[in-house]
């Protein structure tokens, strides 16, 4: 039986540890049919080298700082060396400096620091989006992972902002790039153990929030949830939806108290 990416071929950006959520997603795009390859940069480079070996089939890793104008102008001839074109994007990139920014660090986190966590998290889906816009055709799909921005939370401070802004790009880019057929949406997940959500002060605070108030209840290390709505968004069952924001947080968002 065919998988729902049977056939497609799909970079996921961002995949540093085996406890992510683009991992997680490499994997299940994978078992649904993917070629998959994937992306960092820098130092985790080889971190991310090692762990692509723990996939079902090892894929190509490429180098990918986002931030990086010589780096994304040179994906599409990195991932030509691959595969002929994309069918699929994942962007699993943030940061915002967790010493001052994140922490109950709101009304103290300096402009240099709030930029970085910008540009990183929020005006890379657009670089990304433009780097690979040359290998994506009609029907192809771009899918971000944010955590609900819509309001305050207790120690995501300026990391909530740089979400919000990654929100906002998401729907102006499906706007824009709707005429060539290529779908933008974002998964809203739920607290999860990862190596960015470790690196926050006072997470747990979030954690908590949702093991009483998730009506589905909430596995905090559970990542394949998010990742097959990544999948299914990346997939063609999705064909006329753009610009969404997809909740996979165990119904938390829709409750009140």
């Amino acid at each position: 039986m065919a998988g729902i990416l049977d056939g497609k071929r799909i970079l996921v950006a961002g995949v540093t540890m085996d406890s992510s959520i683009g991992f997680a997603t490499a994997k299940f795009a994978q078992e649904q049919g993917a070629t998959v390859l994937i992306s960092n940069f820098g130092r985790a480079l080889g971190i991310t080298r090692r762990i692509a070996k723990r996939l079902p089939s090892e894929p190509p890793v490429l180098e990918l700082d986002v931030t990086d104008p010589e780096h994304l102008e040179g994906l599409e001839a990195q991932v030509r060396e691959h595969v002929d074109g994309l069918d699929g994007v994942v962007h699993s990139i943030a940061f915002g400096n967790p010493e001052t920014l994140l922490g109950g660090k709101f009304l103290t986190g300096p402009w240099d620091d709030v930029a970085q966590a910008v540009q990183v998290s929020a005006f890379s889906l657009k670089s990304l989006a433009m780097a690979t816009k040359p290998l994506l055709g009609a029907g192809s799909s771009i899918v971000g992972l944010t955590f609900d921005a819509s309001v305050a939370w207790p120690a995501y401070d300026w990391m909530g902002v740089a979400k919000a802004g990654l929100e906002s790009t998401s729907r102006y880019l499906a706007r824009d790039l709707g005429a060539d057929g290529i779908r933008v949406n974002l998964v809203s997940a739920g607290p999860l153990k990862t190596l960015a959500a470790k690196a926050i002060p006072g997470f747990e605070d979030l954690e908590e929030l949702w093991t009483t108030r998730a009506p589905l209840g909430w596995d905090n290390k559970d990542h394949e949830p998010t990742a097959k709505a990544v999948c299914a968004l990346l997939s063609d069952l999705f064909p006329a939806t753009s610009g969404e924001i997809v909740h996979v947080d165990g119904g938390f968002h829709a409750m009140g108290a």
